[in-house]
């Protein structure tokens, strides 16, 4: 089979935008969102309490921020491509905040789980594009790339490790907040052990039906 030639800069595109429609989805279900999402979610439902302007985007910014100071712990250096990662984690706040205030609030138990269920494949297959371009991805998938390349463990499973992290971590920010569980629910669950299987499908789908090639000469300038 002759498979299409996709090109890695233009990957970060639907990435962008698939992993902000899915985030977004998964709110407006009302049946919790992505644990990867969620802890900064948390921190926007607090600060908006005092600072109403401090959207869920804003929170991915201080949230992606703090992943970003993790990989130059982690890896004991700093590089050009964890400023970008930054970068694009203020695209992908603006794009998230645009879309949390089109979309339209689910009613009804099938209604709910059918936007859940959209909204986590959409992420998932957002997050596999983003892996193929080398434009920086957002500070959520650097910071599992660099932990993968630091162990030597594959991208899958990294993920998995990372996202029951990030659950705890939400599930401990919600009960000092807020006394009980926000923004959790079962679909943060049942998300923290697929989202990992879902990625590297989705990753095995892409590099079955497409070459991924750069179409510039840019990638040794963003991955330094």
């Amino acid at each position: 089979m002759n498979k299409k030639v996709f090109y890695t800069e233009a990957a970060y595109i639907p990435g962008i935008v698939l992993t902000a429609l899915g985030a977004a989805l998964m709110e407006h279900s009302g049946m919790g969102l992505s644990m990867i999402v969620a802890p900064a979610y948390l921190l926007h439902l607090k600060i908006s309490q005092l600072l109403p302007w401090f959207t869920f985007g804003k929170a991915e910014y201080l949230v992606q921020a703090l992943l970003i100071a993790a990989c130059v712990i982690l890896r004991r250096r700093f590089r050009k491509k964890y400023l970008f990662s930054f970068v694009t984690a203020v695209i992908y706040g603006a794009v998230l905040d645009l879309f949390m205030g089109m979309l339209p609030q689910a009613y009804g138990t099938v209604m709910r789980m059918l936007m859940f269920t959209a909204g986590m494949t959409v992420c998932a297959g957002g997050i596999s594009f983003m892996f193929f371009t080398f434009l920086a991805p957002e500070a959520y998938e650097l910071f599992v790339q660099e932990a993968a390349e630091y162990s030597g463990r594959p991208v899958p499973a990294v993920k998995t490790v990372y996202d029951i992290s990030s659950l705890l971590v939400s599930v401990v920010l919600s009960l000092l907040f807020f006394g009980g569980l926000k923004g959790i629910g079962p679909g943060t669950v049942v998300c923290s052990l697929l989202n990992g299987t879902l990625i590297g499908f989705f990753m095995k789908l892409l590099e079955n039906t497409f070459v991924f090639r750069d179409a510039t000469s840019l990638r040794s300038f963003f991955e330094g």
